[in-house]
């Protein structure tokens, strides 16, 4: 087993919420996918504020789904 030693800031070792200052690459691959899971998460809900397409009914998303495969359909 190989022994790698990476600096991080204060800030993001605190953002990532490493538990410790020793841990597994596979826990380490885990929670900074977490965390950027979390801001594209967070990302996307800001374009779908900026967007008005968080105003959306159920039935609006619905009925964009169904045109968008109808469109793709259409055009295969």
């Amino acid at each position: 087993m190989k022994t790698l030693k990476i600096s991080i800031s204060d800030l993001d070792y605190n953002k990532f919420g490493i538990p410790s200052d020793q841990l597994s690459f596979s826990a380490l691959v885990d929670l900074v996918s977490r965390e950027l899971s979390r801001q594209s998460l967070s990302n996307s809900v800001k374009l779908a504020e900026k967007l008005s397409l968080s105003e959306l009914s159920i039935e609006e998303i619905t009925k964009e789904v169904k045109a968008v495969r109808k469109n793709a359909k259409n055009n295969n």
